[in-house]
Order: C-alpha cells, then structure tokens, then sequence
C-alpha cells in the first residue's frame, strides 16, 4: 500500500516540461498593476527646490515604519469611489489608473505649480496570500509591485509533492466580481497563461493530490500502527487455532 502511494510520474512533478516551446515565445507582456479600491499608495513629488515642492507631499512622521496601519497612515487611502484626497489638487479618480497613468497624470497638474516636479508612485499595499500544499503558506508582501508564478513558488518554498501541480487555483477579484483561474505549472504554456503574473490582493490554493487526500484519514502515529499490527496478528491466531 505504501508503495503504490508514493509513485509519482515524471509528469506530476517536473515543471516547465517541453522546455523546446520556451525558445521562441516572444516576450511576455509587461505587467503593471491598475489601481483598485482600498489600494494604499505612496505619492512623492520632488523637485530641484524642496520648499516648492512640499505641500504636495503628505507629512510624514518618523516613527512611522513598516505596513498595515502604519502604511496608510504614510500612503493615500483609495476609497470606494475610487478616489484620493491630494494636497492642493484635492480629490483626484485614481481607479483603473496604472502606477505610470497616474504619475504622469499628477505630473501634469502639479506642473502648473512646480515647473520642474517629479512624481513618483507605489503600491504600499500589493500582496498575495497563499494556502495549500506549499512549503510556507500565509501572505506575500511584494515590494517590486511585480510577481511571476515561478518567483510567488519560490518564495513560499516551493510546491510540495503532496500539492497538484497541475491545477492550481487563482482567485481574483476585478470590478468587485471575483474570478477563478487555473494554473499549470508542470506545462511550458505557463508563460503564455493570463495569471502567469498575480494581481495585489490574488489568492493562490495548491490543491493535495488525489492520493493525499486518500491517505489524509489514514493511520500514521505510532500507537495507531502498533494497535493495526497487533489486531492483524490476532486475527492471525483467531483463523489458523
């Protein structure tokens, strides 16, 4: 029995099989998060005179460090009209905007105040939370605004042997609606899949493999298999008296 649990097949387990189709797919789309509700972001605007720039920055307190509470206090809270309150240019839509969109969008407007103004913009919120057969599931902070499935993998130790490889679950949420994807990380077609790159607030589940399931109820302590063994050597004795 333990030994047909344990037989993997080379196609469960190798990721990127049929590595020949990589060598000339063309270079996947650039990836840039879009701003949506409940998104925090860092907004800086500099310029070569730091007085004539800095009410447009948000006034930062040094205790301040680190995420959660403390990255909204540092950073713009979008609301659920997909607004910001901004200092000087007021409230400002900031929603279905890019990182870029928005920078050169504020960069025009404070321009009719500072000439030479720099904005800069990030994401202070993006993260991924990870569930399943993985070596350390829990939430991801992604400091780059930009994570590829392989890299997401590494960074939670890899898929485990007891995780399917094969169909991975992707929950999203775009416009409020929450859609569900599928992953194949065992297929070179990966690269070429719409959720090859994760979205900040993305939930990715690692499903058990059917034989996990089926050996999850199954007797493993100590006390348990000494319990089998000598039930099994009294039927023994039972049948052949």
């Amino acid at each position: 029995m333990f030994a047909i649990a344990s037989c993997s097949t080379r196609k469960e387990i190798v990721y990127f099989q049929e590595p020949e189709d990589i060598e000339n797919l063309q270079s996947l789309m650039q990836f840039e998060p879009i701003i949506e509700v409940n998104d925090i972001l860092q907004i800086d605007v500099t310029s070569l005179d730091a007085i004539v720039a800095a009410p447009f920055n948000k006034v930062q307190n040094n205790q301040q460090s680190g995420g959660g509470q403390n990255a909204a206090l540092r950073g713009y809270l979008v609301d659920v009209n997909g607004d910001i309150q901004f200092p000087v240019l007021g409230q400002i839509n900031v929603i279905n905007k890019s990182r870029s969109e928005l920078e050169s969008f504020l960069t025009n407007k404070i321009k009719v105040y500072v000439k030479d103004a720099v904005v800069s913009v990030r994401l202070l919120n993006f993260r991924i939370t990870v569930l399943g057969e993985v070596g350390s599931p829990g939430v991801v902070q992604v400091e780059n605004e930009q994570i590829s499935f392989p890299e997401l993998i590494a960074t939670v130790g890899d898929i485990k042997y007891t995780g399917k490889r094969q169909n991975i679950v992707v929950i999203r949420e775009i416009d409020g609606v929450k859609s569900v994807g599928r992953v194949d990380i065992t297929s070179s077609d990966v690269f070429k899949n719409p959720f090859y790159y994760l979205k900040q607030n993305d939930i990715v589940y690692v499903e058990p493999t059917y034989r996990q399931i089926k050996t999850a109820g199954f007797i493993t302590s100590y006390t348990g298999l000494i319990s089998l063994f000598t039930t099994a050597v009294s039927l023994v004795i039972l049948f052949t008296r």
